[in-house]
């Protein structure tokens, strides 16, 4: 009863704030609740207030005691959710397959894929030294173990 209040609360606040979106959620058995929410502009302290109001001002502490913490996808967090590779383009990005890591500028994400583009030095075809090559690579969602954005300072 409690989870499903909370849940549809957090539903209707991320219907009014379609720019925002959930990454995880979580009530444990303490009733603890545990929202952690990305948006397409990044996130605001104000976003995670509202979203905390939301929840919050629409329960009784009187009928349920709870805890309740509103939190933004860490910058160095695993990318699990579509919609951060569309605001992470033309961002550099780590990305695990089960057979190789890829470290790349992510320069499409459409509904399927993601298209990363990388320089690598390679031995001339022809003669000695080395030539600067782009690659790139397409590489489906399904097959994502892990993708994580590079800060770089």
């Amino acid at each position: 009863m409690f989870k499903t209040k909370v849940t549809e609360l957090l539903e209707t606040a991320l219907t009014e704030r379609s720019d925002l979106f959930l990454i995880d959620f979580s009530i444990n058995p303490e009733n603890h609740i545990k929202v952690i929410i990305d948006g397409d502009n990044g996130v605001l302290v104000e976003d995670c207030m509202f979203i905390s109001r939301a929840i919050e001002h629409n329960l009784d502490r009187e009928e349920e005691d709870f805890s309740l913490e509103v939190m933004s996808a860490g910058a160095a967090a695993p990318m699990v959710h579509k919609r951060q590779y569309q605001k992470n383009l033309k961002r550099t990005l780590k990305v695990r397959t089960s057979s190789e890591e890829i470290e790349g500028t992510l320069t499409e994400a459409t509904d399927d894929n993601i298209k990363l583009e990388w320089k690598v030095r390679e031995p001339k075809p022809v003669g000695k030294g080395k030539v600067t090559v782009k690659k790139e690579a397409n590489i489906p969602y399904e097959n994502i173990v892990e993708a994580k954005v590079m800060i770089k300072f």
